[in-house]
């Protein structure tokens, strides 16, 4: 083609966007047209949350921060001899059967089978718990009580850095469990941790007292709140806000520092943690378009 002064004038093919760097003549490799923008797209992918959603999901992290201050509480009355090894053994058989019973009430379908499994997991847990008592009662005496009281509150605190607050890993018996490395981590530095409290009482008792107390709450009170949430999350709310009340009140009496604490991180986490992370949604800036990698879809029919 030529132009009016008789010069040939040279076509340029249309440019398009060619997938994986298809190289296009007459264009350069980073080359884009004025439509290339066109398929912006803003903050697709944003989950716009609700305050009050949040502060309500926040209960499942303050209620079991006020589980472990409970233990952490019984442990202390019990080494201060303020709990001898029968009150806490009944303490135990109270717990044992308030547990069992929200297990088998919230777990369907009932059987026969079931309730005979749950007794005989529970018969030889506590069987091997009373024979491995004395063990535990000689088990640090020649490590100091300043390490223990430190390697202790450590343990403590991976416990509830690593604990699964959501609940993803916590299934009743007989359904599918793949639980996560964290939270097996987490059960096992509580564990130790109370290994490590019962091999400073007095007695073989008190050792067996206050650990079936200890392991009854790190490995069944998550699996019972999973169970009553699931039941009823009202009924789940409720016992939440009950347990915060009845820790507070214990902490209150045990020690004021305790409980200044606690009341300072359960405010934290369940008004000033929600309102933080609303508060920096507004700053979140996703951006997509045409330049991100392609995402294949397969429609597969029968």
């Amino acid at each position: 083609m030529k132009s009016s002064d008789g010069n040939r004038i040279r076509l340029q093919p249309m440019w398009r966007k060619v997938a994986y760097g298809g190289r296009q003549p007459g264009y350069d490799d980073n080359y884009t047209d004025e439509t290339f923008l066109e398929e912006m797209v803003m903050n697709a992918n944003v989950v716009k949350r609700d305050l009050l959603k949040v502060m309500i999901d926040s209960v499942s992290i303050s209620h079991y921060l006020c589980i472990v201050a409970l233990v952490v509480s019984t442990w202390t009355l019990t080494l201060n001899l303020d709990i001898d090894e029968t009150t806490l053994l009944k303490l135990d058989v109270g717990l044992l059967l308030v547990g069992f019973s929200v297990l088998l009430l919230t777990t369907c379908p009932f059987s026969l089978k079931l309730l005979t499994k749950y007794v005989l997991n529970i018969s030889f847990f506590i069987s091997g718990l009373y024979v491995l008592a004395p063990i535990y009662h000689t088990l640090t005496r020649s490590i100091s009580s300043d390490s223990i009281w430190a390697l202790a509150v450590s343990l403590l605190l991976v416990h509830l850095f690593l604990h699964d607050y959501s609940g993803s890993t916590i299934r009743p018996p007989g359904a599918l469990n793949n639980p996560k490395l964290t939270s097996n981590i987490s059960l096992n530095a509580s564990i130790v941790a109370s290994v490590l409290v019962a091999s400073r009482l007095p007695s073989r008792l008190h050792v067996f007292a206050i650990m079936l107390f200890s392991l009854q709450v790190f490995l069944f009170a998550p699996l019972i709140t999973f169970c009553v949430k699931k039941y009823h999350f009202r009924l789940h709310l409720l016992f939440s806000f009950a347990l915060m009340v009845v820790t507070l009140t214990v902490t209150y009496h045990l020690h004021r520092m305790f409980f200044i604490l606690l009341l300072a991180l359960l405010v934290f986490i369940s008004i000033v943690c929600p309102f933080w992370l609303i508060r920096i949604q507004e700053y979140k800036f996703e951006i997509n378009g045409p330049w991100d990698e392609a995402k294949l879809c397969f429609d597969i029919t029968e």
